[in-house]
C-alpha cells in the first residue's frame, strides 16, 4: 500500500500528468483490495484516493 502510494506521490512530483494518472489507477485497484479483505478500513482507503486525485488534479 505505501509503496502504491509513494510511485503516485513521484509520478505527481515528476510533473508527468498522464503517467500520475495511469499510476494512480493501478494504486486505486491496490487500495481497494487492501480495504475489502479488511487490512485497512475502506474510509481510510478512499482518503488516500481523494488525496491523491485531488494532486493530480491541480498539476497545470
Amino acid at each position: 500500500m505505501r509503496t502504491a502510494i509513494k510511485s503516485v506521490r513521484k509520478a505527481i512530483e515528476s510533473g508527468d500528468k498522464e503517467l500520475a494518472q495511469s499510476v494512480f489507477r493501478q494504486s486505486t485497484k491496490i487500495l481497494d483490495s487492501i480495504a475489502s479483505k479488511g487490512i485497512i478500513h475502506k474510509n481510510k482507503a478512499a482518503r488516500h484516493k481523494s488525496r491523491l486525485s485531488h494532486s493530480i488534479k491541480v498539476m497545470a
